[in-house]
């Protein structure tokens, strides 16, 4: 008689997929402490040394993943592949003064807009299809995003929502633009992004005149970012996202936009205005909903005798 299984393996890799997407999620979640724990270093300066530590780490890692050398993956992604990283070197920027800027909750959430974003960009772009629920979504986050700012009236925080949803844009033209080069290795992309942003960030310190002098204790903790919360984050999410379908990915998510705001109340106090809450509520509604209206059918058991 022919049984349906469940490949134990295949379970396996799916419940590491969901451990090491929801780790990556929680070091991600930390980037507004650690902004918020920097005392006098710019913007510039942070994303500089950040991405020394990040650079340095994604060289190693790709090299011992794929035994290439990563200066040859990046040389061959091509246009698509600068595109992508330049993507990222905005979406980083925009990131970071946000959260210097506006309180991490409104920024995280506004981080969150970037799945729908890339949907609508795809959609112009690649002319790739956008399911009807999507759309529906994408309708409930801006108002979510209306009732965020609605009672923001200081420049710097409006300013900081602004440089928010910049941020998310640059997420979705780094996603696009991988489709777009038929890539689904994302970590020669990243890497190409840190050397982007030493060049990048590098001028604008001497430009501006900032200089690259910080303190240990700023500096260390820009270094340690790099390497603990978006370099060991990176890794663990391309370890895990293989083994998990894009809703799962969705929601899994989540435990960065939720995470965010919780460490920076648990160890700063930083409170959030009730209007973040509810636009906030909102958005986090539509893309749960978009992501449940995603999941198909589980593909059919392996048939063994």
């Amino acid at each position: 008689m022919i049984k349906p299984s469940i490949h134990p393996e295949s379970t396996a890799q799916h419940r590491r997929g969901l451990m090491f997407v929801f780790a990556a999620g929680v070091l991600w979640s930390t980037v507004g402490l650690g902004i918020r724990l920097i005392g006098d270093a710019s913007v510039w300066q942070i994303l500089f040394y950040r991405s020394i530590s990040l650079t340095l780490l994604l060289y190693i890692v790709i090299r011992w993943r794929t035994g290439q050398d990563p200066f040859g993956l990046v040389w061959r992604a091509g246009l698509a592949g600068s595109i992508a990283a330049l993507s990222l070197v905005f979406a980083y920027s925009g990131a970071i003064f946000s959260m210097q800027t506006t309180s991490v909750a409104n920024a995280m959430l506004l981080f969150a807009t970037a799945p729908f974003m890339a949907a609508v960009l795809g959609w112009i772009v690649l002319r790739e299809r956008v399911r009807g629920a999507t759309w529906v979504a994408v309708l409930i986050a801006i108002g979510g995003i209306a009732v965020m700012v609605s009672d923001q009236t200081g420049a710097g925080t409006v300013l900081g929502s602004f440089a928010a949803l910049g941020s998310a844009l640059g997420f979705a033209c780094f996603t696009v633009a991988l489709r777009a080069g038929r890539s689904v290795e994302m970590l020669p992309a990243v890497f190409l992004s840190g050397l982007f942003a030493l060049v990048i960030m590098g001028s604008i310190c001497l430009f501006t005149g900032d200089g690259f002098i910080l303190s240990r204790y700023d500096g260390g903790i820009a270094l340690g970012m790099g390497v603990f919360q978006v370099g060991a984050g990176l890794v663990l999410f391309t370890l895990g996202s293989r083994s998990l379908p894009a809703a799962e990915l969705a929601l899994l998510s989540l435990a960065e936009v939720v995470l965010g705001p919780v460490w920076v109340w648990l160890f700063l106090g930083e409170t959030v205005g009730l209007n973040t809450l509810i636009g906030g509520g909102i958005l986090l509604a539509a893309i749960v909903g978009n992501a449940l209206s995603g999941i198909r059918r589980k593909p059919p058991p392996i048939i063994t005798p």
